[in-house]
């Protein structure tokens, strides 16, 4: 059980406090409520570019870095195609410090052409290195658009195109800033050997006197029911064949989230996986395969992705996946296998709560989800699937028309 506070300032800033004195450490989260599914289809990759942006110094503190690491503090960030996280661990006595600073790059960024350069030319050598010149690495770029068509989850955070990035201007980027981080949008976790009455004392005093801004009202359009498979080929200098194949699942909220997020472990989630185990171990067709979703807060994909042990047809590994999938659809599991794959989802959630930065960031997500109080229930969520619910949920997921496919064959 999750024990916090929480409490608003006048400006709309959400405060979560979460005392722990068993550490000598405070975490101080500042989640932002964009992400890019909130940018044009002509100008994407702006959430990413503002993680970078973010440090590069604000009206009154030229570098960011300096003031932290001298009161003993490491930080960092990342950017989803839903929220944007900045997290900052430090000695709880230097608590203020990470107040100062995030205060002061809430209140404004130093917006200037030099920095906006430094900036556009890190995440276009970023977007170059990972995802055009690494073999693999355009695979979702080309995935996303192809699994959607009118949603924005379509384009990844990296953007949809480098010219936009390259072409992004001052204006742009200070239009960007002054609509998304402002109080209003953000949620504030303070988590370690921190009180409230502290909190609240700082919060008051660094972020209070910032001007609330107006709240962002999401209008994102419905990704429609795909009827139809779809299906890509591509040829490249790469050292295997690939293969992927995603089809669409439900939103963070749905209930039937936890069914499928169930169902990935189920067939892939390690050695003991039935992909794993059939495919690698006895079939050998592939070399690895993988079965995961990506916990979008809107409605997602399950994907699976493996590479082809060579000399093996794309055809056939695809056939081996779909013989498992429609096992999986026509005998569901086993109440023993069910039960592993619950235990094991136990197991992670419980470790992952042990580091007090991740459940600083949790409880900012489930209060961007709409509750933080979700994080001390989410257990409850996963136990509550039966294994009908499993067998149901495959049915509805790996339906051929809600399928789509991509060969990556390595050049002959």
């Amino acid at each position: 059980m999750v024990r916090f506070e929480r409490f608003q300032l006048s400006n709309g800033l959400r405060v979560l406090v979460m005392p722990d004195t068993a550490t000598p450490m405070a975490v101080v989260n500042v989640l932002y409520d964009v992400g890019a599914r909130d940018e044009e289809e002509s100008r994407t990759g702006f959430a990413h570019l503002f993680e970078h942006l973010m440090f590069g110094g604000s009206v009154n503190v030229p570098e960011y870095d300096d003031p932290l690491q001298m009161a003993g503090g490491e930080n960092n960030a990342y950017t989803t195609n839903d929220l944007t996280n900045y997290y900052i661990q430090i000695p709880a006595e230097n608590l203020e410090t990470a107040f100062w600073l995030e205060s002061d790059r809430m209140l404004s960024l130093a917006f200037s052409e030099k920095s906006l350069d430094v900036q556009r030319k890190v995440v276009m050598e970023e977007f170059k290195e990972h995802y055009l010149n690494k073999p693999y690495g355009d695979v979702w770029l080309r995935l996303r658009d192809l699994s959607y068509k009118v949603h924005p989850y379509r384009w990844m955070t990296i953007g949809k195109e480098l010219s936009h990035i390259e072409h992004a201007g001052l204006q742009d980027v200070k239009d960007f800033f002054f609509k998304h981080y402002r109080p209003v949008s953000a949620i504030l976790v303070v988590a370690g050997n921190v009180t409230a009455e502290r909190v609240r004392e700082l919060a008051e005093k660094w972020f209070g006197p910032i001007e609330a801004g107006v709240r962002y009202e999401r209008s994102i359009p419905a990704e429609p029911k795909q009827s139809a498979p779809r299906r890509i080929e591509v040829v490249a200098d790469v050292p295997l064949d690939a293969f992927y194949k995603c089809w669409h699942i439900y939103s963070r909220l749905d209930p039937r989230y936890y069914a499928a997020d169930l169902i990935t472990e189920v067939l892939g989630g390690g050695g003991s996986s039935r992909l794993y185990q059939a495919l690698v171990k006895e079939q050998k067709l592939f070399s690895n395969i993988e079965c995961y979703h990506f916990g979008t807060v809107e409605p997602g994909l399950l994907c699976i992705e493996g590479k082809l042990v060579k000399g093996v047809a794309m055809e056939d590994a695809e056939a081996a996946v779909e013989r498992e999938l429609a096992k999986l659809k026509a005998e569901g599991i086993s109440e023993a296998e069910l039960q592993k794959v619950k235990n094991k989802t136990e197991s992670v959630i419980a470790f992952e709560d042990m580091s007090l930065m991740n459940r600083a960031n949790s409880l900012a997500f489930y209060e961007l989800l709409g509750d933080a109080e979700l994080m001390n229930t989410e257990l409850d969520r996963y136990n509550r699937v039966t294994a009908q619910d499993i067998k149901d949920e495959a049915a509805i997921i790996f339906d051929e028309n809600n399928s789509n496919t991509l060969y990556y064959r390595a050049k002959v």
